[in-house]
């Protein structure tokens, strides 16, 4: 047990003001710790981030929607942060030709002028049939094997590759393991009982998180870690586990995203906050219209245009690349991780697994209560 003589000045140092960062500061408060949070960018929330322009809550990292049926989690957040009613429906754009998401009764008429749910079954299953595939050995035969070709054609081949930016025949067919396919008239994106965006963007729900918490930007706590660890009996990391080891086994791999920003002098760019455009020769993925997260009616707009891309040293790691090479490597880093006394890893890039908001908190949630 330390003694008071060595007492350092924080019970916990957290690397990161993202949001698993963040809601292991509130609850370590809420318990009595003193914490420090630091983030090597020059804002807290780490992607949930939003920037403020034209007046419009600009989602920096990309669109973040929360949706979760745990409602625990829902009450949580709320409890923080009042919540309005969006309700993610998004438009798939294919050269020109415009379906609703996910594949529904309404993208069924669209694609084949079918109105029954008995005619899409058989439509689609005549398309399976008929390829007889048996054994998909790339993402490209799983997909057609489960939706049929015109499905895929349009609304997944162009879109996929240029996400993983590889062709579909060259990804492991697990990838797809099931697609969404509703027999009714719903575009709503999400199977989840709560949905919605924080009223005033998530800088409130971060704001309201580390509140009376002392935090501090523009640090990177690479530049003297001694330094940093030397003010904190724990450190809670929430950054790229294998950069905190030196990279001694190697680098993990990541997909990247680059982000195209437009402020336009119009009211209402494209009616939808997310249009994702599927076809192969557009070179980015989809346009977010960051006002209709917020129903907002601003004179003019703000769209994000957003463009897929390999990961490399100075660009930001978005997605991990959970193949078998690189889990591995993840593994050698874990094994490290584990024998760890008084560091604890947490989040995306600490944990090397792709997580919804609702489950980072989930997670915070967890290894708070296990450890506080």
């Amino acid at each position: 047990m330390t003694s008071l003589k060595n007492k350092k000045e924080f019970d916990y140092l957290i690397v990161g003001a993202g949001l698993f960062g963040s809601v292991f500061a509130h609850e370590a408060k809420k318990k009595g710790k003193k914490c420090l949070v630091i983030d090597k960018r020059s804002h807290l929330g780490g992607n949930v981030y939003c920037e403020n322009v034209e007046d419009i809550n600009v989602h920096k990292y990309g669109a973040h929607i929360f949706h979760t049926s745990d409602k625990r989690i829902w009450d949580y957040v709320n409890n923080l942060v009042e919540f309005n009613h969006y309700v993610n429906s998004p438009i798939a754009n294919y050269n020109g030709e415009l379906f609703n998401l996910p594949f529904n009764m309404n993208t069924f008429y669209q694609l084949w002028g079918v109105k029954t749910p008995e005619e899409a079954k058989n439509r689609i299953e005549e398309e399976i049939k008929e390829l007889n595939i048996t054994n998909p050995q790339n993402l490209e035969e799983q997909a057609i094997s489960l939706v049929g070709k015109d499905i895929y054609f349009k609304l997944i081949k162009g879109y996929t590759e240029k996400q993983w930016g590889r062709k579909a025949t060259d990804l492991p067919a697990f990838i797809i393991k099931r697609l969404p396919v509703r027999f009714t008239f719903d575009n709503n994106y999400f199977n989840d009982k709560y949905q919605g965006i924080p009223i005033g963007g998530y800088n409130k729900l971060v704001e309201a998180l580390l509140d009376g918490v002392e935090t501090m930007t523009d640090q990177d706590y690479f530049e003297d870690n001694e330094k940093w660890n030397a003010k904190a009996e724990t450190v809670v990391f929430t950054g790229r586990i294998d950069e905190f080891y030196g990279f001694k086994f190697g680098k993990l791999n990541y997909r990247s995203l680059k982000f195209e920003n437009q402020t336009l002098d119009t009211d209402n760019f494209q009616g939808n906050a997310v249009v994702n455009y599927t076809d192969s020769e557009t070179p980015y993925t989809r346009i977010i219209e960051h006002k209709h997260f917020e129903f907002g009616k601003q004179k003019k707009t703000v769209i994000t245009k957003e463009y897929p891309q390999e990961w490399e040293e100075g660009k930001e790691p978005y997605y991990p690349v959970n193949d078998s090479l690189n889990n591995n490597l993840f593994t050698k880093y874990k094994e490290l991780a584990d024998k760890e006394t008084n560091v604890i890893f947490g989040g995306r890039l600490a944990e090397y697994k792709y997580y919804d908001m609702h489950q980072i908190i989930a997670s915070a949630l967890k290894k708070a209560s296990d450890l506080i």
